[in-house]
């Protein structure tokens, strides 16, 4: 059972008096679920939506019971999850964490393609997944479990006797220079996440709050910054499988389900935003993706009556930044400040700390101890996790300034599209288009656009016979949308006669950028 972890006080009292746990035991399945479920079992740990039905800690200590015997899981063995927002969905991964088996949660909109190069590089043999999943997994050959088919009872299941630092969760990164990689995180990184959550809903965990996100709990955002610290902090979750987001749907959603604090992704919030919504009732509001400028913090007073806070982090290292409009005052266009318990600097190439615009990277071991969210690495890529620090410090790939202990974003120091909360590497999508045979070459960047911060688009360069033209451009869109993944293809194609290339034959993706931007 989890109390919240900063320390009380101003900014800098939390920050002086922090220090990060160290147990020598920790195992995610008995903070997210089992510590509650023997103390308080019949507490709310999740309301569905789809049903209304609330489940409580003892239920969901069931349900992850049952699923553990039935996957009979060997410790360290990957298992992955491919289902929506669901009990079900936070049952799985308990089961796996508390079988000392890693989880991968794996997004329902990924086509075969993306499915199947996650699949094969976790080594995965066992999936849990609905009754859809199970159709897209069919060709694959895995053992699937849906536990909508039903599971015999069963008693309950011991909880392995992992430590901070064993391995518990794989997250794949959306993949900027080739294929994605899988960020492998140990069972401390729940711990990790707490102080961020906490400060970014203005210390969650108040009588009343009730945890919602429409994110999808496959990525770290919904999974980490949402589900898994609620049930650790003893707030409700609400469960809402939302096929699409509307300004309607949520407003009704939040409304009847009691929701008091969300996590709203940047495109959410300009939806709601044009579409002049008020949605009284909540005590925090979050966001994440991207700066958000005076404007929309002015239209969230008017909104929501509250602050929106705005936090940092990425898949290797989350929720390292944010903002609190009741610890300290907001400042338009820059995130926020560093969470307690994590350094948050900017560097040059040397790795020092300096003044002015570097690459922002985030302190390995701080005063505070460990920064609890850091990954243990890459998934069997030593020298690319290597790769990504500079002595001790993580680098984001993030270009950023920091002023008076705010830091602001300046951009990307790297190929990935950030596209409706989503951040989408190119290659994937490259090498899906790749396999058309019309497609002599192709480079896909991101392009400016009002509402999803970019989209993706694919410059194209076609093989001998084959003529450029918009059902052309169609077919290539449904080839990308039916391998890859439906957030992911491209909203947009173009067609070259030549692609912009190094000397070493490499697309030079700043330039298509530059092309884009002239296109307005």
């Amino acid at each position: 059972m989890m109390r919240p972890l900063l320390p009380p006080g101003d900014y800098e009292a939390m920050r002086a008096a922090f220090r990060w746990p160290a147990p020598d035991r920790l195992n995610m399945a008995d903070q997210a679920c089992h510590d509650w479920a023997r103390t308080e079992p019949g507490r709310t740990a999740l309301i569905d939506a789809e049903t209304g039905a609330h489940v409580s800690y003892g239920e969901l200590a069931a349900m992850a019971d049952r699923l553990a015997h039935a996957m009979r899981a060997e410790p360290g063995e990957r298992v992955a999850i491919l289902r929506t927002q669901s009990p079900w969905t936070a049952a799985a991964h308990v089961a796996i964490w508390q079988a000392g088996a890693i989880s991968i949660p794996l997004f329902k909109l990924f086509g075969p393609e993306a499915l199947g190069l996650r699949l094969r590089d976790a080594g995965v043999r066992t999936v849990v997944a609905d009754p859809e999943g199970r159709e897209m997994l069919a060709p694959f050959g895995l053992r699937v479990i849906v536990p909508e088919d039903g599971l015999p009872e069963a008693g309950g299941f011991p909880v392995a006797a992992t430590g901070p630092d064993d391995p518990a969760v794989i997250i794949y990164t959306s993949g900027t220079t080739g294929a994605p990689k899988g960020a492998l995180h140990g069972h401390r990184v729940l711990t990790g996440h707490l102080p961020g959550v906490e400060l970014s809903h203005d210390r969650l965990g108040q009588p009343g709050d009730c945890l919602w996100t429409p994110a999808d709990w496959a990525w770290i955002g919904g999974l980490f910054d949402v589900l898994m610290p609620g049930l650790a902090l003893g707030v409700p979750v609400v469960a809402a499988r939302m096929p699409r987001f509307t300004v309607d749907g949520c407003v009704d959603l939040i409304a009847r389900h009691g929701v008091r604090n969300v996590f709203f992704p940047p495109t959410a919030l300009k939806m709601l935003k044009a579409a002049d919504a008020q949605v009284p009732g909540l005590r925090s509001v979050a966001s994440g993706g991207e700066p958000l400028g005076a404007e929309m913090l002015d239209w969230g007073r008017r909104a929501f009556g509250l602050t929106i806070n705005e936090f940092y982090g990425q898949t290797e290292c989350n929720m390292v930044a944010s903002a609190a409009g009741t610890v300290f005052p907001p400042r338009p266009g820059w995130i926020g400040r560093a969470v307690p318990g994590f350094d948050v600097v900017v560097i040059d190439d040397a790795g020092t700390e300096i003044d002015g615009e570097g690459d922002i990277a985030i302190r390995r071991t701080s005063a505070a101890g460990r920064a609890g969210s850091m990954f243990l690495g890459y998934w069997n890529r030593p020298e690319e996790t290597a790769e990504k620090f500079r002595g001790d410090w993580l680098v984001t790939g993030d270009r950023g300034q920091i002023d008076d202990g705010y830091i602001r974003f300046v951009g990307r120091d790297d190929d990935v599209i950030t596209s409706a909360g989503y951040r989408i590497g190119p290659s994937e999508i490259e090498d899906v288009l790749m396999q058309h045979e019309a497609v002599a070459s192709v480079g896909v960047i991101g392009k400016p656009d009002a509402l999803r911060t970019e989209i993706v688009k694919a410059y194209v360069v076609l093989r001998p016979g084959y003529a450029a033209g918009e059902e052309l451009a169609k077919q290539l869109q449904d080839h990308a949308r039916r391998l890859c993944a439906a957030h992911s293809y491209p909203r947009e194609v173009a067609f070259l006669d030549a692609l912009p290339m190094t000397v070493t034959g490499k697309v030079m993706r700043r330039e298509l950028r530059k092309l884009a931007e002239g296109e307005g």
